[in-house]
């Protein structure tokens, strides 16, 4: 029988925050969920670690392909109808799943909730700025300076996950941000305030610590949110923001002395330059450049 929530853990080289991780998911009070591990690729013991967990757990290796590889493998390998996620240098409180599956349950229209948490760094505890501060319902707009969702936090339905394509796999950073605004621009995201989950920061071996300038992969986002024909006041807001990141890209690739990436930056825009108004249309057009990759947006640099 299939289990109600697959719980999925990508690592890499992270054990042993793993081990914690993962008895943290052991030790919840809901226990109808099985336990996938997704390994991208990592060269310490990691593998020979997990097998004291025996059959509590379900591992996947893959050669190195990036977190969103490594989710997408878990989902592909999973079979509940009730999808959570676990970074595996955080951890759950014990109520975690029980609270998240019971107002999912209770309440069939929300597709995706996510909980508060508690954020240690360095293993002091922090209080999160302001704009760092989770909104609940129709949460878009306010996610398109910077992600909103934390995917240790985050539960969904099966379908929806599907249907919005999985994590985009080009992305080496911030492909969260890209999913969450892709499921937030059809859906409310509904917030459980307590905090459930303990989210560690501030170690060397942090996703977000591996490249400068995340704002050069957001862009990305909000392009493909663009071209797919997103539209009225969405639209909107997403070409404000657009704009606005850009010109910080931009500038500071010209305080570099950097001109050819600030255009590159900029000619992005000339894309959208009807709708952008003035401002748009003196933005350069730059012979052949059809868009912004991941692989460019790391090049511009």
């Amino acid at each position: 029988m299939a289990p109600t929530v697959s719980v999925i853990v990508p690592t890499y080289n992270r054990w042993p925050r793993l081990a914690a991780a993962l008895r943290s998911v052991l030790a919840q009070s809901y226990g109808d969920f099985e336990l996938i591990v997704v390994d991208d690729g990592s060269t310490d013991d990691s593998a020979a670690q997990l097998a004291q967990f025996g059959a509590a757990l379900r591992y996947f290796y893959q050669e190195q392909r990036g977190v969103s590889a490594a989710r997408n493998l878990g989902v592909s390998q999973s079979r509940g109808r009730l999808i959570a996620f676990l970074d595996s240098d955080d951890l759950w409180q014990q109520d975690k799943l029980a609270v998240q599956v019971r107002v999912m349950d209770s309440s069939p229209q929300i597709k995706v909730c996510q909980t508060e948490e508690i954020w240690l760094r360095n293993g002091t505890r922090v209080n999160p700025k302001l704009k760092h501060r989770k909104p609940s319902g129709d949460i878009f707009v306010q996610s398109l300076e910077l992600c909103l969702v934390s995917p240790s936090a985050v539960m969904l339905c099966r379908e929806l996950f599907d249907q919005a394509g999985g994590f985009d796999e080009s992305l080496p950073v911030c492909e969260d941000y890209d999913l969450w605004l892709r499921i937030a621009r059809d859906y409310p995201v509904a917030l459980i305030d307590q905090p459930l989950v303990i989210k560690h920061g501030g170690h060397a071996d942090q996703l977000s610590h591996s490249l400068w300038g995340m704002d050069r992969f957001r862009i990305i986002a909000l392009v493909k949110l663009l071209r797919a024909g997103i539209a009225g006041e969405q639209r909107g807001a997403v070409l404000r923001v657009l704009r606005k990141k850009i010109a910080v890209l931009a500038q500071g690739a010209r305080k570099r002395g950097q001109a050819a990436a600030a255009d590159g930056y900029q000619a992005l825009l000339s894309e959208f330059a009807e709708e952008i108004g003035d401002a748009g249309e003196r933005v350069p057009r730059l012979r052949g450049v059809q868009g912004l990759s991941s692989a460019d947006a790391q090049a511009l640099a």
